[in-house]
C-alpha cells in the first residue's frame, strides 16, 4: 500500500473517498459547505465566478483538512463555461460523486420597477445555472449508479416575499426541478434533493435593505437570522450515505419561517 493510499484510509469522515463539486464556493453558504465537506473527508472541486485569488480563504480552509482541492472559475449561467468546468473538474479528480448547486444571486425590486435584464440575470444564474451544472455532471453519476445532487433553494421559493418576485420564482423553480429530476434518476442510484434555508447571515443577506431585514427578522419564530454553520450539516447529510432515503425532498433550516 502506498503512503497516499494509507493516508486516504486514515482520513475520517462521512464523505471520505467522495469527490464533490460545490458552486458559488468562494463565500457564504457555499464556502461553509466546502469546508464542511472537507472536514468530512471529501475531495473538492470548488467553482465560483471570482478568480482563484479571491477564493483563497475557502481554498486554504478546505485544504487544511488534507484532501485534494481544485478551483475552477466559471459562470454557471454560460453553457460553454460550465462544460469547461465539468471537464476540468473531472480531469482533476477522476470523477465527480456529489454536486452542490449553490451559486446564486439576489437583487431586490418591486415587480413594477423590475427591469427585464434583472429578471433574466437572476433566473439565468439561479435556475439555468442549476440546470447546466447538473446537465453536464450527472451522466457519469448515472453510469456508475451512484451520485448526489444537492440544490440550494430558499424558503422564499416556498412562501414568496415582497420585492423578490424574480428571486422567489427562481428558487421555487429549483424546488420543482429537484422533484422532477429526483423522479427521473432515483432508481439509477442518483439522489436529488434541495435545501431551502431561511435568511442566513451571508453577503446575500447583507445586500437586502435594512427595512427588509428588519421586517423579516420580526416574522421569524426563532427571533434571529441563521448562521452558515446551521445549514452545512443538512448538506453533509444529503451528500452522504446517511441521506440514502431522501429523494426529491426540500429540507428547511429556516428558523420556523416555513413550517410544513
Amino acid at each position: 500500500m502506498t503512503d497516499a493510499e494509507r493516508f486516504e484510509l486514515d482520513r475520517p469522515g462521512r464523505l471520505r473517498g467522495r469527490v464533490a463539486v460545490v458552486t458559488g464556493a468562494a463565500s457564504g453558504i457555499g464556502a461553509g459547505i466546502a469546508e464542511g465537506f472537507a472536514r468530512e473527508g471529501a475531495d473538492l472541486a470548488l467553482v465560483d465566478l471570482v478568480d482563484e485569488r479571491s477564493a483563497g480563504a475557502v481554498l486554504d480552509a478546505a485544504r487544511a483538512h488534507g484532501g485534494r482541492v481544485s478551483f475552477h472559475q466559471a459562470d454557471v449561467s454560460d453553457e460553454s463555461s460550465v462544460v469547461s468546468m465539468a471537464e476540468a473538474a473531472t480531469a482533476a479528480h477522476g470523477r465527480v460523486d456529489v454536486l452542490v448547486n449553490n451559486a446564486g444571486i439576489f437583487t431586490q425590486s418591486l415587480l413594477e420597477d423590475l427591469s427585464v435584464a434583472d429578471w433574466d440575470r437572476v433566473l439565468a444564474v439561479n435556475l439555468r445555472g442549476t440546470f447546466l451544472c447538473t446537465r453536464f455532471l450527472i451522466a457519469p453519476m448515472l453510469d456508475r449508479g451512484w451520485g448526489r445532487v444537492v440544490n440550494i433553494a430558499s424558503q422564499l421559493g416556498q412562501v414568496g416575499g415582497t420585492e423578490v418576485t424574480h428571486y422567489s420564482a427562481s428558487k421555487g423553480a429549483v424546488i420543482a426541478f429537484t422533484k422532477a429530476l429526483a423522479r427521473e434518476v432515483a432508481r439509477r442510484g442518483v439522489l436529488v434533493n434541495a435545501i431551502a434555508p431561511g435568511p442566513i447571515r451571508t453577503p446575500l443577506l447583507e445586500r437586502e435593505t435594512e427595512q427588509w431585514r428588519s421586517a423579516k427578522l420580526a416574522e421569524l419564530p426563532i427571533g434571529r437570522f441563521g448562521e452558515v454553520g446551521e445549514v452545512v450539516p443538512t448538506a453533509v447529510l444529503l451528500a452522504s450515505e446517511e441521506g440514502s432515503y431522501y429523494v426529491g425532498q426540500t429540507l428547511g433550516p429556516n428558523g420556523g419561517d416555513v413550517m410544513l
